[in-house]
């Protein structure tokens, strides 16, 4: 007798798979299509014509510096969210808010007009540019310039992903070890970080997507020089203009595996978020 009602429950009405069908549906249209797309375009003329334009030195350039920036990027910005995620859920003081506030501002702040305040900033005519051009350091246009702008737009991921947690968390644990002789250094390593790990690991993968597809403010402050300051959203913007349609689909496909690469990522850390809970 108790079968029945529980059947009953697992089956779903005509208007709720008429809803997951529709999600489905626009999914594929929006996701599966689009990525189809680009790898059909990629090997349109063959496997020799793929693995050309893809080990065009420019693009391998593209790739390594890409790969660079992330590299540099993003244990930054763990360690900037780490610190900042701290002192915000486990101190009071005043601009507290004003804090958080600032951390969110590359969110609100769109990548170009990012890009061009760090070209008012550093570049020949800015504020600090005529200086450091003239001690020998110049900034804009080149490998630097990238790492600066990926760190401004890419600030808030991790912190975002660890304030709510540890907000959430409370210093139990943090109290209880001290109280048993810890010191700051094993309370944190010990505690405080295998309780916010899944969060950081997050927060990692969401930065290291955006440093990796970042376009605007890239393009801003590089120069876009080929085999220079050419990060790979760059060098298939360049190829589409200079009309390799098939080269620039190519280049496309690299990032469109990280992408995926970023999802399955992002997939296995919340399973393994749930199931460490």
């Amino acid at each position: 007798m108790s079968a029945i009602p529980m059947a009953r429950r697992h089956q779903r009405s005509a208007g709720e798979r008429v809803l997951i069908g529709a999600g489905l549906l626009t999914a594929a249209l929006v996701l599966v299509v689009p990525l189809a797309l680009i790898f059909a375009f990629a090997f349109r003329e063959g496997w020799s014509a793929y693995l050309a334009n893809v080990l065009e030195p420019n693009t391998l350039h593209a790739v390594w510096l890409t790969v660079l920036t992330a590299l540099i990027v993003v244990p930054i910005n763990m360690g900037f969210g780490i610190a900042v995620a701290w002192l915000v859920t486990r101190h009071r003081f005043v601009g507290r808010s004003l804090l958080i506030t600032i951390v969110e501002l590359p969110f609100s702040v769109s990548p170009i007009v990012a890009g061009v305040t760090y070209l008012f900033l550093y570049g020949g005519q800015g504020l600090l540019g005529p200086t450091l051009i003239a001690a020998g350091f110049p900034i804009m246009f080149t490998v630097l310039a990238i790492f600066l702008v990926s760190l401004f737009v890419t600030a808030p991921y991790v912190a975002r992903e660890l304030i709510p947690l540890m907000q959430q968390q409370g210093t139990a644990d943090e109290e209880a070890a001290l109280s048993l002789g810890a010191n700051g250094r094993q309370m944190f390593w010990f505690v405080t970080l295998p309780n916010i790990r899944w969060a950081l690991l997050y927060g990692a993968i969401l930065c290291n997507a955006r440093v990796m597809g970042e376009f605007g403010a890239v393009s801003v402050v590089s120069g876009a020089i080929r085999g220079q300051t050419n990060t790979l959203p760059l060098q298939i913007s360049l190829l589409f203009n200079d009309f390799n349609v098939t080269g620039a689909f190519a280049a496309a496909t690299l990032l469109a595996m990280l992408a995926v690469l970023t999802i399955v990522l992002k997939a296995l850390l919340e399973w393994g978020g749930e199931t460490a809970h």
